[in-house]
C-alpha cells in the first residue's frame, strides 16, 4: 500500500528558495536534533521493532546533511524557526527517508540506502526502547500503525511542526508523495491526539536500555575475532606494492578538520582595519572601518561571537534580513566593534557580504542574540551606519569614521529642523526608533548623517543597517535631506511601516505629477499631489512600489496602488502611472489620473470610460466603480496603471 504511495522523488516540487551550505545545514541539525528524530520515529513504520526503529530514526536523522551548496524549500517553519532554511531542507530530508524506509522491498530491484539496515549508530550490548506512555499514547501508536507512511508523515507535520494543511501538502509533494490528498484524508481520522505526539512514548532521544541476548552474543563475538583475523592477513596482502589499494590521493583525511573553518574561529586572526585606512582607501564601505568599542581586546567574548556564528546553541535567538545566509563565516571576518553597549556586550563582524551582531548581557551568556543583515555591494551612503542595540522603544547606531555629525530628524515635520545627537567613539545617543512603535503613526523618527560630501538621511526598519531615503527621479535621486525633498517625504513617511524588516537597502520618493482638484471651492482650489514611493533591497528583487495621493490638507496620503518585483518607478523604468477614485467637496465622484513627465496619453475603461492628452486624466465616476488604466509614452510605447 505504501508503495504506491510515495512517489520517485527525482526532484522536489517546492520552488528553490535560498542556498543552504553544509555548515548552515549543520547548524539546523544539530539545534532541532530531538525534534527531528521524534518526527522521523514518528513517520517509521512500527511493524520493524521498537529498538530497530530508534536507531534507524537516528540514522536518517544524521544523514540527512546535504553534500553541497543546495535550494532549500520555500516551505514556512514552525514558530520558532522562521527565517531558517537550513532546517527546512533537513526537515525534508528526514521526511523523505522515512517514507523511503517505510517501502518494501522489490523482488529484482536495488533497495533504497535508507531501507537497509542502519550501519550508525549502533549499540553493543544493549537494547534501547523510548519509555512507555500511558494508555492513551499505546492506542495512539497502534492507530498510526494502521494508517499508511505519508499519512503518518501527515499527522507529524500537523501535530508536532504546527504546520498548516497548506504547508504539509507541500512538504508531502517535495518529499515525492504521489497522492497528498489521500494522505491529508486518511490522517484526519486521528486529529484528536496531537497533544499525545510531545509524550515519551514518542521520544527516540529519552530511553532505556536492557540487555541483548547474551548466549547469542557470545557466539557473534567468536565469529567477529576469526573474520577479523582474516580480514587483517587480506587488508595486509593487498596494501603491499603493485596494483592493491593505495593512499586517498589529495584527499584529507578522514574527519580532519577544515583549516580555513578553524581559522574563522580564531579571535587571533581577525581582521583589523587601521583608523584612517578610510582617508586613503579607494573604498568607502564596511571594509575600511576600524576596530572600536572597549572590549576589542576582550578575546574570551570575541571567541564566543565567533562560536556562536559558526553553531548557534537552541537558546540563540537568530534572525536574518531576508535573502542572507546566515552560515559561519568561510575565512577570519573583519571585527568593526566590540563593546558594551546599554545593557549588553555587542561584538559587530563583517564578512565581506553581511553584518553580523553578537549580543548577551553584560552579566552572563543568557540570552544571547545573533543578527545579520546582507550589505554586499554597499557604498559611502549605504555604509554610513549600523544599529549597536535596542532599548526602551530607542536605538543607538555605530557611524562610519567618516561620519562628522549625527542628528535626529522627524520626517513629518519638515520644518522643525533636526535635534543633535552626542558622538561617543563613533556610537550615537539613543534615538526614538519608528520600528518599535505600535501606537498611530504621528512621527516618524530618522538619523541624519553629515560628512565632507554632504548630509544624507537613513531610517530604522527594523533590521541591522538603516535603509537610504532619496527623493526625486527615480534615474537621478538625490538625498532627501534639502528643503523640498523633505516636503515631499512628509506625508507619506508613515508609509515607511509597510517596508519594516523587508531587506530594505534605500527608499526613493518621487512627486511624479500635480493635478487639480474638480468641484474646488471658489478661491480655495488646490490640487493633489502624486508620489511614487520604490523600497529597494540589497538582495535585489522584491523591491516594494507604492503610489500614493495627497491632498491639501489631508495629514497623510492615501496608497492608490501597490506592486511588488516590478521594474516601474525604478531606475530601469523611470515612469509609472496610477488612478484613484476621489469624491469632491461638492460630494461628486472622479477618477483621478496621473502619469510621468513622459506620459502623451492616458485612457480609462471597464467602470469608468474616458481619455486624455497628456498626463493628466479626470473624468466623471460612480463611487465604487473599477477601472483599468493605459497609458502611451511619447517615444510611442505604452504603459499600464500601476496595481
Amino acid at each position: 500500500m505504501q508503495s504506491q504511495d510515495v512517489a520517485q522523488p527525482s526532484a522536489p516540487s517546492s520552488p528553490a528558495g535560498p542556498v543552504v551550505d553544509v555548515e548552515q545545514a549543520e547548524a539546523a541539525l544539530v539545534e532541532h536534533y530531538p525534534r527531528l528524530v521524534r518526527l522521523a520515529y514518528l513517520v517509521l513504520p512500527s511493524g520493524r521493532g521498537r529498538g530497530r526503529r530508534v536507531l534507524t530514526a537516528h540514522c536518517l536523522v544524521q544523514r540527512a546533511l546535504p553534500r553541497g551548496r543546495t535550494p532549500a524549500p520555500v516551505i514556512p517553519q514552525q514558530t520558532g524557526r522562521d527565517g531558517d532554511p537550513g532546517y527546512a531542507l533537513v526537515r525534508l530530508q528526514v521526511v523523505r527517508t522515512a517514507l523511503e524506509a517505510g517501502l518494501p522491498l522489490k523482488r529484482g530491484a536495488w533497495p533504497k540506502r535508507a531501507q537497509l539496515p542502519p550501519l550508525l549508530p549502533q549499540v553493543w550490548g544493549l537494547k534501547l526502547f523510548p519509555r512507555p506512555g500511558g494508555a492513551d499514547e499505546l492506542a495512539l501508536d497502534q492507530r498510526l500503525s494502521a494508517l499508511s507512511g505519508p499519512a503518518r508523515a501527515a499527522h507529524a507535520l500537523r501535530g508536532l511542526e504546527r504546520l498548516p494543511d497548506g504547508d504539509v501538502r507541500e512538504v508531502l509533494t517535495a518529499a515525492g508523495v504521489a497522492d497528498v490528498d489521500a494522505a491529508l484524508d486518511e490522517a484526519d481520522g486521528i486529529t484528536d491526539a496531537y497533544r499525545l505526539l510531545d509524550s515519551t512514548e514518542f521520544d527516540p532521544c529519552s530511553l532505556q536500555a536492557r540487555p541483548t541476548d547474551l548466549l547469542r552474543r557470545r557466539r557473534h563475538v567468536k565469529a567477529s575475532l576469526v573474520a577479523g583475523a582474516a580480514l587483517v592477513v587480506c587488508g595486509t596482502l593487498l596494501g603491499l606494492p603493485g596494483d592493491g589499494w593505495g593512499g586517498d590521493g589529495p584527499a584529507a583525511p578522514p574527519y580532519a578538520r577544515n583549516p580555513a573553518a578553524q581559522a574563522a574561529l580564531d579571535p587571533g586572526r581577525l581582521t583589523r582595519v587601521s583608523p584612517t585606512a578610510w582617508k586613503t582607501s579607494a573604498r568607502t564601505d564596511f571594509s575600511v572601518w576600524p576596530a572600536r568599542g572597549d572590549l576589542t581586546d576582550d578575546r574570551g567574548l570575541l571567541r564566543r561571537a565567533l562560536a556562536v556564528w559558526a553553531r548557534p546553541g537552541r537558546s540563540v535567538q537568530v534572525s536574518a534580513t531576508p535573502g542572507t545566509p546566515s552560515g559561519g563565516p568561510a575565512g577570519p571576518p573583519q571585527l568593526l566593534y566590540a563593546g558594551t553597549v546599554d545593557t549588553a556586550r555587542v561584538v559587530i563582524l563583517y564578512d565581506g557580504l553581511r553584518i553580523a551582531r553578537y549580543a548577551e548581557p553584560r552579566d552572563g551568556t543568557g540570552g544571547a542574540a545573533l543578527d545579520f543583515a546582507r550589505v554586499d555591494g554597499a557604498g559611502r551612503d549605504e555604509a554610513g551606519a549600523v544599529v549597536l542595540s535596542r532599548a526602551d522603544g530607542n536605538v543607538r547606531f555605530l557611524t562610519a569614521p567618516w561620519v562628522r555629525g549625527a542628528g535626529e530628524r522627524d520626517l513629518r515635520a519638515p520644518g522643525s529642523g533636526a535635534m543633535r545627537l552626542t558622538l561617543t567613539g563613533g556610537v550615537t545617543s539613543p534615538l526614538t526608533s519608528p520600528a518599535q512603535r505600535a501606537e498611530p503613526c504621528t512621527s516618524w523618527n530618522v538619523l541624519q548623517l553629515t560628512d565632507a560630501a554632504g548630509t544624507r538621511l537613513v531610517t530604522d526598519l527594523g533590521e541591522l543597517v538603516p535603509a537610504r531615503l532619496t527623493a526625486g527621479p527615480p534615474d537621478a535621486p538625490r538625498p532627501a535631506s534639502g528643503a523640498e525633498a523633505l516636503r515631499t517625504w512628509a506625508p507619506f513617511a508613515c508609509s515607511l511601516g509597510a517596508v519594516r524588516s523587508a531587506g530594505v537597502r534605500s527608499v526613493n520618493a518621487w512627486a511624479f505629477a500635480e493635478q487639480p482638484l474638480p468641484d474646488a471651492a471658489p478661491g480655495g482650489g488646490g490640487s493633489g499631489a502624486w508620489v511614487c514611493t520604490r523600497a529597494e533591497t540589497w538582495r535585489g528583487g522584491g523591491a516594494r512600489v507604492l503610489a500614493q495621493f495627497h491632498t491639501p490638507g489631508a495629514r497623510f496620503g492615501v496608497v492608490t496602488a501597490k506592486a511588488q518585483d516590478v521594474p516601474a518607478c525604478g531606475e530601469r523604468e523611470p515612469q509609472v502611472l496610477a488612478g484613484v477614485l476621489w469624491k469632491s467637496e461638492a460630494g461628486s465622484w472622479y477618477l483621478l489620473a496621473a502619469g510621468g513627465h513622459d506620459t502623451a496619453s492616458v485612457r480609462a475603461t471597464g467602470g469608468v470610460e474616458g481619455s486624455a492628452r497628456g498626463r493628466l486624466l479626470t473624468v466623471r465616476a460612480e463611487k465604487g466603480a473599477r477601472a483599468y488604466l493605459e497609458g502611451t509614452l511619447e517615444n510611442g510605447e505604452p504603459i499600464s496603471g500601476l496595481r
